[in-house]
């Protein structure tokens, strides 16, 4: 189904953009985040040009491999929040686990989000879950997001599996998919 994007655009909902993600060495290091990071400047910067709403989320667990103290939650620089863009912290996997965020999302009648960025397996599949318990709609864009390295077997096959299990809650598109010539999105 089409919908025009000055009738109603979509959010787009960019999830734990920060460098823990980027950093050799760590748990939770993306093997292919230059490929992710590409597709979701390529889609902030859409969704920023036409001015359409842009929010940010950012995991700041009290754990021992997520340190909130260290530089290691900062945003990645070409991707951080602009001035008028929301931000939320979120200290469990679901964006929703920030009161500031649930409570912005109960008061957005008819919620419509497209999700990208890192965490698959945590931050975007919680928060799709936790969307659909509450009506909230959401699309997945299948190229513009990525998991950290799966502990066994390969991470396409991993990336894959964790996909086609928010399929079941969240409409999943690629990019390409999602944004038309005709400048309508496929939600």
């Amino acid at each position: 189904m089409m919908a025009p994007l000055q009738d109603d655009p979509p959010i787009l909902l960019c999830a734990d953009l920060q460098t823990e993600y980027l950093t050799e060495g760590r748990s939770h290091v993306i093997t292919d985040a230059e490929a992710i990071m590409s597709r979701c400047l390529e889609l902030m910067t859409l969704w920023r040009d036409n001015l359409w709403p842009v929010i940010h989320l950012k995991r700041i667990a009290q754990a021992a491999w997520f340190n909130p103290a260290s530089n290691l939650t900062n945003w990645i620089a070409e991707l951080k929040p602009r001035p008028g863009e929301l931000a939320f912290e979120h200290p469990l996997p679901s964006a929703y686990s920030s009161s500031r965020f649930a409570e912005y999302a109960s008061n957005i009648r008819s919620i419509r989000c497209v999700l990208l960025g890192f965490s698959l397996d945590e931050t975007i599949l919680a928060t799709v879950i936790d969307g659909f318990h509450r009506s909230h709609r959401y699309q997945v864009v299948s190229d513009a997001v990525a998991c950290r390295r799966a502990g066994v077997g390969d991470a396409a096959s991993y990336k894959l599996a964790v996909v086609k299990a928010i399929g079941n809650f969240a409409g999943v598109q690629a990019s390409a998919d999602l944004i038309g010539a005709s400048g309508r999105i496929a939600v």
